[in-house]
């Protein structure tokens, strides 16, 4: 699941919007997104970038511990797409290019 639908003639990219209701894969709660490109810090040997960062929906962030990292490949179904406006849609743009900047820094870095 990424940010390309064709419902609502959304596409953003990569990645959904902030704000955005999904359903992981194998879940039974809902999770909000809350930003994107995270990474652990509880766990210095994960080293992965996950794609979104998020909290339970509806509930929202009630505490730090409880942030969830997830992978567009995680996401089972879309329940809604939040805001997406002109300057959602630029910020995605400028993202997409950051993200295709990082991973090609962090392969070329591993060869």
């Amino acid at each position: 699941m990424d940010g390309k639908t064709e419902d609502n003639n959304i596409n953003l990219g990569k990645f959904l919007p902030l704000g955005a209701v999904v359903l992981l894969k194998n879940a039974t709660k809902r999770v909000m997104i809350t930003g994107f490109c995270s990474i652990r810090k509880d766990d210095p040997n994960d080293k992965k970038i996950y794609d979104y960062i998020g909290c339970a929906f509806p509930e929202g962030i009630m505490s730090t511990d409880q942030n969830l990292l997830f992978n567009n490949n995680q996401i089972a179904k879309v329940y809604s797409y939040g805001l997406i406006d002109e300057e959602v849609r630029i910020f995605h743009k400028n993202l997409d290019e950051k993200v295709d900047e990082m991973i090609k820094a962090l392969k070329q870095n591993n060869n």
